[in-house]
């Protein structure tokens, strides 16, 4: 039992670690040296909770409270008024967007609400640099469960019972997967961690290596045993630093404690873990491309079978999951394979973790069990829309999935019902756009994305996508015309058939959906030469609505171009030709005299 009877936790995840959390935990130790109260109150630097909207975030235990956007000055109010007065800090508690309500306990806040944490079960509950807080919480219990109870073949069984498919994007069974590298026999065998996440807007994977990376060590040794592998190898980017750090300490400490190198357990298994460093290559996501790259080669994607599991690193048997994968694993073990396929829907079992990003009010982190619907995730969970705009789209799947809409809000989630609408569950991005967002822009970004990460070995994708990326930009600067439509949508179809990996064989996606779901935007681009939501340059049009001018001249003044002529207290004119649509004089404007038409 801990000698503390208050426990200060801090976020230390990557966004909130930007933002001085590293300070805010020296300020509230410096405090409570002050106070004379260390030997009562214990700062924690922790993982990410998950509420990154309004991190930093300082969580006092065992009252539950959380402060939210916490800054380092903020340190000395939080000891003397909540540590020693008992007094809640108002200003810094969490205020919902939905009810206008302050919430003391943010676990009521509309983001914590319908979650189910097994994969996120210890970000943010434990320090991810102290080994014995992750052993504190079931730890390396799996581990012992596995070496001493159980055989090889019964690990897999309970994999394979349990139901649970990868979540790296392709959603092939996990246990059938260690099976089949159990199966090929040979000298050496492989276990990789896919830690290469490198979606626009994803953080699931990072976030749990930076708050609990023993969970991933554990279920790679796990695995290492279910298919007679010794070694084991994280590929994850040289650009994720905190995660490589907390990596290389939680190595460091299961190699101390015997938990990883050889005679684990005193059961004779040797397993042991490296780091590989990626240099942010999109397409070193697919396993092929990952194995070429750790092995210093281009990372380019080859043709399969013969899939990983039969020749991978080296040439030998090789087992790849991604980190989210790998973090259920002790879990399963533990509570069982019944227990986990009973949660979900009825062909993906289990939890999916999301990152919400875009125009919501709760971006964050999230698990939910698959079968919740996008409904719940975003005006629920994830606080509805900023600034009650309207919403438009939500971008699942990243740049390979599609854009869906208020019509497939009901949908429940899993990998069949995404792929069923157009877009795919991919590693778990999941972006929301609101009524302001230009739909043909949105898939000119993704493929400008994918174009750029194409390894340009095939030609489908190295020459198709930057065809396509051609017209989507003809159409956004007004040049388009009605058969670019039809070409857009043959090119993107010709592509998905025929590229030699999952990066040129999705990447259309965005295009697809955008075609199916928002043709009239496209219509609007090529037929009347306008951008509805007001988004792309070359459609744009500022103009000055007579009747609002009062000719202060504020806008004159301000224009970089002279594109606005008028005297003082006459009613202003935007000359077309001459501007160069900064915005500058709309921002200036007192009277909404400028609009975009």
């Amino acid at each position: 039992m801990s000698k503390y009877s208050m426990h200060l936790m801090v976020c230390g995840g990557n966004s909130c670690h930007a933002s001085e959390s590293d300070a805010i935990v020296w300020n509230l130790r410096d405090e409570l040296e002050a106070k004379g109260l260390t030997d009562k109150v214990q700062v924690i630097l922790t993982g990410c909770f998950g509420f990154c909207e309004k991190g930093p975030i300082v969580k006092v235990m065992p009252d539950n409270i959380y402060y939210v956007k916490v800054k380092p000055e903020d340190a000395q109010t939080i000891v003397e008024e909540h540590i020693i007065k008992k007094k809640i800090v108002d200003r810094l508690l969490y205020h919902d967007p939905k009810t206008d309500k302050t919430i003391g306990d943010a676990k009521h806040a509309g983001i914590f609400k319908k979650q189910l944490r097994i994969v996120l079960r210890n970000c943010g509950n434990i320090n991810p640099e102290n080994i014995d807080d992750y052993i504190a919480r079931d730890g390396y219990q799996a581990l012992g469960k596995v070496l001493v109870e159980m055989s090889p073949q019964d690990v897999i069984k309970v994999i394979k019972d349990s139901g649970q498919r990868g979540r790296g994007g392709a959603g092939f069974p996990t246990g059938l997967k260690w099976e089949i590298a159990s199966k090929n026999k040979s000298d050496e065998k492989y276990v990789v961690c896919n830690a290469d996440e490198g979606d626009p807007g994803a953080f699931m994977d990072r976030s749990v290596l930076e708050g609990d990376p023993h969970s991933v060590l554990e279920a790679m040794a796990i695995c290492g045993y279910s298919i007679g592998a010794s070694n084991g190898l994280i590929y994850i980017r040289a650009e994720y630093p905190l995660a490589v750090q907390r990596l290389q300490i939680a190595i460091a400490q299961a190699r101390a404690y015997g938990l990883l190198g050889k005679d684990i357990f005193g059961t004779g298994f040797n397993f042991d873990i490296e780091l590989r460093f990626g240099a942010g290559a999109f397409v070193c996501g697919e396993e092929t491309a990952l194995i070429h790259s750790m092995e210093g080669l281009r990372g380019e994607p080859t043709i399969k079978p013969p899939f990983p599991a039969e020749s991978g690193f080296r040439g030998k048997p090789t087992n790849v999951n991604n980190v989210e994968t790998y973090a259920a694993i002790p879990v399963i073990i533990l509570k069982g394979a019944e227990w986990f396929s009973k949660i979900g829907t009825e062909k993906s079992k289990g939890t999916k973790v999301f990152a919400l990003a875009g125009k919501i009010n709760n971006v964050g982190l999230i698990e939910v069990p698959m079968g919740t619907t996008l409904r719940e995730i975003i005006f629920e969970i994830g606080g509805g829309i900023r600034h009650g705009k309207k919403f438009k789209a939500v971008q699942t799947g990243g740049p390979s999935g599609g854009c869906l809409t208020e019509r497939h809000l009901d949908i429940p989630i899993d990998f069949d019902n995404l792929v069923a609408a157009g877009s795919m569950m991919g590693s778990g991005g999941m972006i929301v756009m609101d009524e302001d967002d230009c739909m043909v822009s949105v898939a000119k970004f993704y493929l400008e994305f994918t174009v750029e990460e194409s390894c340009g070995k095939c030609a489908p994708c190295r020459v198709g996508n930057k065809r396509l990326h051609e017209l989507l930009n003809h159409i956004t600067e007004g040049k388009g015309s009605a058969d670019d439509l039809s070409r857009l949508r043959n090119m993107s179809q010709v592509i998905k058939d025929t590229s030699l990996c999952g990066l040129g064989q999705t990447s259309p996606n965005p295009v697809l959906s955008t075609l199916d779901n928002f043709m009239d935007e496209y219509v609007a681009h090529v037929k009347d030469k306008k951008c509805p939501a007001g988004k792309c340059k070359n459609l744009m049009e500022y103009y000055i609505i007579p009747e609002n001018c009062v000719g202060c001249t504020a806008c004159a003044r301000v224009c970089p171009v002279n594109a606005i002529s008028g005297q003082r207290k006459e009613i202003h004119t935007i000359n077309p030709e001459v501007c160069i649509k900064c915005g500058a004089c709309m921002e200036k404007c007192k009277f909404d005299a400028i609009i975009i038409r």
